[in-house]
């Protein structure tokens, strides 16, 4: 599949990329921005890890060399947290003992300097693969597919558009299946620090059931819901 289908999968997506050097950050992050919703830039490990206590992130992109907490370290952290989320590393370093810790940590991609934008985008493709668990047309049902890269839904061959918010939240549905998933989990990975009544997401729920069928999210009275895959 082409680079740009494949990375319309990011195009929802939010990502967290830490890196001190500034030159470096200004030209990485303008690569980002053409693939991801939105790009947060932080210069060393502390504030990855006050980012990540403080919202959900798609895809993590660390340099090894951060003040304060490297890249590996870093990871490991956040790795405490979340088993899954795609995590590429950015390094001058090649030595045998980083490569180790960084298979160890379960690293996406393993970048080392010097690097180009391709290298960078192919990456980035194994991320965007990594999220929807390397299935470019997810099964809903024997008549309907969801695919993540167009973000349309397909049932009896009509293809439904989804917008970016009923996107990103039934993506990460999906991901959660057979799960319970809060009203508070919604609202950190949906809006952040905006907190919408219940309403907004009861809202944005009734639009993707409208498009996706009314049988697979369930209502889990007074905490959230379950997609059922």
């Amino acid at each position: 599949m082409e680079n740009y289908k494949l990375l319309d999968i990011l195009s929802d997506k939010k990502v967290l990329y830490a890196e001190d050097e500034d030159g470096i950050s200004r030209n990485i992050v303008e690569i980002l921005e053409l693939f991801f919703e939105k790009v947060v830039a932080v210069k060393d490990g502390i504030q990855v890890m006050e980012e990540i206590s403080l919202g959900n992130y798609d895809v993590v992109i660390l340099d090894i060399c951060m003040p304060y907490m490297d890249g590996l370290e870093a990871t490991k952290n956040i790795r405490q947290i979340d088993k899954k989320i795609p995590i590429i590393i950015l390094s001058a370093h090649t030595e045998q003992s980083y490569l180790w810790r960084a298979v160890e940590l379960k690293i996406t991609k393993y970048l080392t300097k010097p690097y180009d934008k391709n290298m960078l985008i192919d990456a980035l493709k194994t991320a965007a693969l990594e999220l929807v668990d390397n299935q470019i047309f997810i099964n809903l049902s024997e008549n309907c597919t969801y695919n993540p890269c167009r973000k349309i839904i397909c049932c009896d061959n009509v293809d439904i558009k989804l917008s970016k918010k009923e996107s990103r939240l039934l993506e990460y549905l999906i991901q959660r299946a057979n799960q319970v998933v809060t009203f508070d989990d919604i609202y950190d990975y949906i809006w952040k620090y905006d907190h919408p009544s219940k309403e907004a997401i009861k809202s944005l729920i009734k639009d993707i059931r409208k498009k996706v069928g009314k049988d697979y999210i369930k209502n889990v009275h007074g905490i959230g819901y379950i997609f059922e895959l």
